[in-house]
């Protein structure tokens, strides 16, 4: 069982245990129920919020054209700050320019395998990525991994550091599910670290890597933390770690069994993914083509 699937049996309110007793009895440290977010101000928060508002919408932006439609929405803020800002949401501008996902220098990085491959089933292509999740006060950060067919959400881990940990426990969560023939990623340095790739070739996975330039490919997962954000976190606003922790652990089984997908013809990615027929669809859904990316 993984951490955030420990913390997520704690209960604040039990009757008759504490949580220190709760944690001893699934053998979980205090730390790692008790981490706390990153510190964040308020304003920035908000920024952050706009910044991915900005980015959906238009995906070809890069953080500069950002910063000048912050400003003309009145923001107070100046490049270097949005550039920050924009380094912690790990947005790529789909046209080429600066890639801001910190490569790891020293580790070895992998061409682009996707381009013109037609998806049509489940365990073709998984992919993982990270992204943010505001709590009171700052942030914690959150990888999910992904069938692209079915775009359904795999596992899912959190954690208040960009280590490799909590990256190769959500990996390693997935394939328990199924090994998937390309995994593809960014250049991100969790994702070009020995540990991961290693892991990735025990399983005769073949690696495939966004290279600098255009990704076009996260918006599957984009979307995704999207609708978590927008119909759970940012409704309910989650004041700590461990409100933020039960609203994604209750949030995902219902984004995979019960809510339909329109890219899906209306079908769950539960029904696509085990191959079940859909309780409604509008049609079949038979996969997608990667589009072509200018290297």
């Amino acid at each position: 069982m993984s951490i955030s699937e420990k913390r997520s049996l704690i209960e604040i309110n039990h009757p008759e245990l504490s949580i220190e007793a709760q944690c001893a009895a699934i053998d979980l440290s205090r730390s790692s129920y008790y981490y706390e977010s990153i510190r964040e101000t308020e304003e920035n928060l908000k920024l952050m919020k706009r910044m991915e508002e900005l980015h959906l919408k238009s995906p070809e932006l890069g953080y500069r054209k950002i910063f000048v439609e912050l400003r003309k929405d009145g923001f107070d803020v100046n490049e270097k700050r949005v550039e920050r800002l924009w380094s912690i949401l790990g947005f790529r501008s789909i046209l080429p320019g600066p890639n801001l996902s910190k490569p790891g220098i020293a580790n070895i990085h992998y061409p682009y395998l996707l381009n013109g491959l037609w998806i049509d089933k489940p365990y073709q292509v998984f992919s993982a990525d990270i992204t943010y999740i505001p709590v009171k006060n700052g942030f914690i950060y959150l990888v999910t991994v992904m069938d692209w067919f079915s775009r359904y959400v795999l596992s899912w881990e959190t954690s208040n550091t960009l280590s490799v940990d909590f990256c190769i426990t959500a990996l390693e969560k997935a394939i328990e599910k199924g090994i998937p023939f390309y995994f593809n990623t960014d250049q991100g340095s969790q994702f070009t670290s020995a540990a991961f790739i290693d892991i990735l070739k025990k399983y005769s996975i073949k690696i495939s890597m966004d290279g600098k330039g255009r990704c076009i490919d996260n918006v599957y997962q984009e979307r995704g933390w999207w609708s978590l954000k927008y119909e759970r976190i940012y409704p309910r606003c989650p004041e700590t770690v461990q409100e933020a922790l039960g609203t994604i652990e209750e949030y995902y089984p219902y984004f995979n069994c019960e809510r339909s997908h329109q890219a899906l013809l209306y079908a769950t990615p539960h029904e696509i993914h085990y191959g079940i027929t859909p309780k409604f669809s509008k049609g079949k859904y038979e996969g997608f083509k990667v589009k072509e990316a200018n290297r």
